[in-house]
């Protein structure tokens, strides 16, 4: 009769909540005393109801009374079916009032769901202090601080924190890919990998960051960036005391002491530290070019190379000299550009000692050590140790827009141009001259820092100049003497 009058004469002492039935108030008084009478006789865990552990028994004796009429699937326990019948008949009874989603299974789901909407996280790690909206997340995170390792793979026995992550880690090994990009024809193993990668060639970013508007492709991007607001760093390395704002950025760095580097390259043996590093040299050996320019169709092995191509359309500079004002579309051209006016040479000759500005310019001076010529001549044959070299047929495919001069190469023709506009982007330091080539302010420092790099082998007189060396070995081979003294006569006459 409670049932229908609403009477309910049991009410707890230390709550103060009612209920119908005196058996239900004492199932209730268990939830503060911590009381839990029933055990299981098989493992000793213990439960507050013996409903509980009727259905907790089941695991042990693989008992599921209760069939699925649909397709007879079995389950230990009744709502567990009631769960599943849903899945055939799509019902989904328990609606978000804020956005409208609705969800299966049960009103927990909703409940973690209306989190998203009010911010509130109620489970916090007391180790860091960080919170969750989910308590399966905060036992998740706590195995980072622990170091617990549960799950293991039965393939390579690598062990993970979270089934999630072991599940993810199947998949390398069987190479299954379910889902392909209806786009580009990439394959992923994950639906949302898939969703990620689709907005590349959305151009969608859903996720902005609320203090400068910069959006972003993906959650843990915006994460990432809104440290550098906060300036918030609470991962140190115990070796050198560095911060880093994430646990993934202090592992990579890690490796930088230990020298560790796990991720192998199959075609060449090459270790990598990093994953993203190992995937991009394999672009190397495959030729996959997967970034493509949208308005001349070129096509780059890295996302930043299409970067920087991309200011050659837009014509952007955005990273300038502080020195001389000059601009330039590449943060590495804007380094090279620098050590023009500090001197620096940070590439050195392992076997003369000379020093140079860029490495490709160390690369081929050692060729003179060497004698190497990688590059031949698909028509005669012949090898050279510059690329330059190649042309074989005089062809000469760039042109001055101003005088119709042509040229081999782009480089020449660039150096060309300069002498029509009168720039002058080379400026010395210390007196302020300009110079069209980088070549020609080079061998002009030397007349201040008096620095003569060319040595005879023979008196050992040293030069600012490789030419005046030259020129200075015929005095002890007697090579072309004649010309040499006429044209000694024409400056004494």
């Amino acid at each position: 009769m409670r049932t229908h009058t609403g009477e309910k004469p049991f009410p707890c002492v230390i709550c103060g909540k009612s209920f119908t039935l005196q058996m239900v108030l004492t199932k209730h008084i268990r939830t503060h005393t911590g009381e839990k009478p029933f055990s299981c006789l098989t493992c000793g865990k213990s439960f507050r109801h013996s409903g509980t552990l009727s259905q907790h028994t089941r695991i042990h004796t693989g008992e599921k009374p209760f069939p699925c009429s649909t397709c007879e699937k079995r389950f230990s326990d009744k709502r567990n079916l009631s769960r599943h019948i849903r899945t055939h008949t799509d019902e989904r009874p328990f609606s978000c009032p804020t956005c409208g989603k609705n969800f299966l299974l049960s009103r927990n789901y909703l409940n973690e769901h209306m989190r998203i909407h009010t911010g509130e996280k109620l489970f916090s790690c007391l180790t860091c202090g960080k919170k969750f909206v989910k308590k399966s997340n905060l036992i998740v995170h706590f195995r980072t601080h622990s170091g617990e390792k549960l799950f293991s793979c039965l393939t390579c026995g690598k062990r993970f924190g979270s089934s999630g992550n072991l599940f993810r880690h199947l998949k390398t090994h069987s190479g299954q890919k379910l889902f392909p990009c209806i786009t580009c024809g990439k394959s992923f193993r994950e639906r949302e990998t898939l969703l990620h990668h689709m907005r590349i060639h959305t151009g969608e970013k859903p996720f902005s960051c609320i203090t400068c508007g910069k959006s972003f492709r993906l959650r843990g991007s915006l994460f990432r960036h809104l440290k550098t607001h906060t300036g918030q760093k609470l991962f140190s390395c115990v070796t050198c005391g560095k911060n880093f704002g994430e646990r993934q950025t202090l592992s990579q760095h890690m490796k930088t002491h230990t020298g560790e580097k796990p991720f192998s390259c199959a075609t060449c043996g090459k270790c990598f530290r990093q994953k993203e590093t190992l995937s991009r040299h394999m672009r190397t050996h495959t030729g996959e070019k997967p970034f493509s320019c949208l308005i001349c169709g070129e096509s780059f092995r890295q996302k930043g190379a299409l970067s920087g191509h991309m200011r050659i359309h837009t014509g952007e500079k955005p990273f300038s000299c502080i020195i001389c004002g000059q601009s330039f579309s590449q943060k590495e051209t804007l380094s090279r550009h620098m050590r023009t006016h500090t001197g620096e040479k940070p590439f050195s000759c392992g076997t003369c000692g000379e020093s140079f500005r860029q490495r490709a310019a160390l690369s081929r001076h050692i060729r003179t050590h060497t004698g190497e010529k990688p590059f031949s001549c698909v028509t005669c044959g012949k090898s050279f140790s510059l690329k330059g070299g190649l042309i074989h047929t005089g062809e000469e495919p760039f042109c001055c827009m101003t005088c119709d001069k042509r040229f081999p190469n782009r480089k020449t023709l660039a150096q060309h141009i300069t002498t029509h506009t009168n720039e002058k982007s080379f400026s010395c330091i210390i007196c302020g001259r300009g110079f069209h080539r980088i070549s020609n302010l080079t061998v002009h420092m030397r007349i201040h820092t008096g620095e003569k790099p060319f040595s005879c082998m023979i008196c050992k007189t040293s030069f600012n100049r490789r030419c005046t060396l030259t020129v200075h070995m015929r005095t002890h081979t007697g090579e072309n003497t004649c010309e040499l003294t006429q044209v000694r006569s024409l400056f004494h006459v």
